[in-house]
């Protein structure tokens, strides 16, 4: 398969699409074909993370989904809810052929929820992540509660042969002192890198994949995918 990465969430609503938005645009702006996967939405319409990533990037090819669901529910209990079939294989194998067609020189894969969120069957989120192999980005919230979740998500990860190169942590404000040491203790309790990154407007795109780029100090997806 091509190169890439996993973009896995501590939770619903943490960011995960923002920062599949900005690594996708980051790295089509250095010059590499990425392209983002979303396996499954559930909520469509509204919800289109695709789609956003797609408009973020100005490019309907930056971004592609597997399987849409109206249900705002985890995937397997909304097909359910549907009565469709839903197919973990068809998942997985939908995710490595976008991988490995040849425009695509790098892949950027949105997860669903955390990663217990079940997917397909009796698989769940994280049984993806660990079946395609990819390098796994943590995103998750800044402010308190998130020492456990983001500790946890790693750990799990972890024990599945997954690496981990950064976290990080959005709508960064520093405003409150967890806030302020959460980093710092995230980083001594997983022992992965954390950068921290402001509320970034998908609306202006520029805002959006410049302000990723510039909130990182430390990890690049260009160096990540560039082995």
């Amino acid at each position: 398969m091509t190169r890439g990465l996993f973009v896995a969430g501590t939770d619903t609503g943490v960011g995960k699409t923002v920062v599949t938005a900005g690594l996708t645009g980051w790295l089509r702006d250095a010059g590499i074909e990425a392209r983002a996967v979303k396996p499954a939405q559930t909520g469509y319409p509204p919800d289109d993370d695709a789609g956003m990533v797609a408009e973020t990037c100005d490019d309907a090819d930056a971004a592609t989904c597997l399987r849409r669901l109206e249900p705002a529910l985890a995937p397997r209990v909304a097909a359910e809810r549907e009565g469709v079939d839903l197919s973990y294989e068809a998942i997985r194998e939908g995710c490595e052929r976008v991988l490995s067609e040849p425009s695509v020189e790098a892949g950027i894969v949105e997860g669903i929820g955390g990663l217990r969120v079940p997917l397909a069957g009796d698989r769940e989120v994280i049984d993806l992540v660990a079946d395609l192999d990819l390098p796994t980005v943590v995103v998750a919230r800044s402010g308190l509660g998130t020492l456990n979740h983001t500790a946890l998500t790693v750990s799990a990860l972890e024990r599945r042969g997954v690496e981990v190169p950064a976290i990080l942590l959005n709508e960064y404000e520093g405003a409150s002192v967890a806030e302020r040491t959460n980093p710092a203790e995230i980083e001594r309790m997983t022992g992965v890198g954390v950068e921290t990154m402001p509320q970034l407007d998908l609306s202006d795109p520029s805002a959006a994949i410049g302000g990723l780029r510039d909130a990182v100090d430390e990890w690049s997806p260009v160096d990540a995918v560039g082995d």
